[in-house]
């Protein structure tokens, strides 16, 4: 997905909020805006992949804040919320259907941000939230497409919060005689899911391999990915691509079959994928 000019002041606003959970320092925050008001001056150009600004943008940020996990607090609170609503979410899937719902309630997790449910994930509005999302269904619906590719996984993950709801996909693919490489961020950025949380989570325990994309790029880049990752995408019966992040990436290479899974939060990804603002998307490119 290329660059588009209404993602700067987006990308200028999690820049503000990443000093704010960096830091109390004022001058320090303006500081880190400035840096990336510099980045967007430099490098917001015609053509230009979103996510080669976005990680230039927030590798600056990190830098100047000098702090290299600002969402450290919010990833756990994400976890333990996504924890909470986690029983409702498998009641769903094991009711019927249980791949679609599964595939269903992986984007769901992709919509929430858990971090702002905080602790509250346990009363009655987080249940409320969650089944209001399960009712709405997919708008894009490819799963059954799915179910004859998924003999050899790589399942690109997204955020922290959305990857415990990610297991019961894990789980329903695992059925159906799939093996899962699992791929994370090779280093702290935004609140995307790590080693670190795959260790804490026991996610690998779930899944047959676990591979990193090399470094704390936005999405993947490919120029700074292992060589094992390049070789699992290109063996793949199916990619599975979580988030709008990794869909920004992934629409920029050739691997197939892929399957985008992710709420169109953001106008921006919706018009690159043809789509409107709020859908619940499983789309598979072969």
């Amino acid at each position: 997905m290329k660059i588009h000019p209404r993602c700067a002041p987006c990308l200028l606003s999690r820049v503000q909020f990443e000093a704010e959970l960096s830091t109390d320092d004022i001058a320090l925050q303006k500081k880190a805006v400035l840096a990336g008001i510099e980045v967007l001056r430099k490098y917001l150009a015609d053509g230009a992949p979103a996510t080669h600004l976005s990680t230039r943008i927030h590798r600056e940020a990190y830098r100047i804040l000098g702090d290299i996990d600002p969402y450290r607090l919010k990833k756990q609170q994400s976890n333990e919320a996504a924890r909470k609503l986690l029983p409702y979410a498998r009641d769903f899937v094991s009711e019927k259907d249980s791949f679609r719902r599964a595939v269903l309630v992986s984007i769901v997790g992709n919509s929430f941000d858990f971090g702002v449910l905080g602790f509250d994930a346990d009363k009655e509005i987080g249940k409320e939230m969650i089944l209001k999302q399960f009712e709405h269904g997919l708008d894009v619906n490819d799963s059954d497409r799915m179910k004859g590719l998924l003999g050899n996984v790589v399942y690109l993950a997204d955020n922290c919060g959305e990857i415990i709801f990610d297991t019961l996909l894990f789980e329903e693919i695992k059925k159906m005689g799939g093996r899962i490489t699992l791929v994370v961020r090779g280093a702290p950025i935004l609140n995307d899911v790590t080693m670190i949380e795959v260790i804490d989570l026991g996610l690998d325990k779930k899944v047959d391999r676990v591979l990193t994309t090399g470094s704390n790029a936005i999405g993947v880049c490919l120029e700074e990915a292992p060589g094992e990752l390049v070789e699992a995408l290109g063996s793949a019966s199916l990619v599975i691509s979580k988030g709008m992040a990794n869909y920004e990436t992934m629409s920029e290479y050739g691997f197939r079959p892929i399957a985008y899974l992710l709420k169109t939060k953001c106008e921006s990804v919706a018009e690159a994928m043809g789509l409107s603002r709020n859908m619940n998307v499983a789309r598979v490119e072969e």
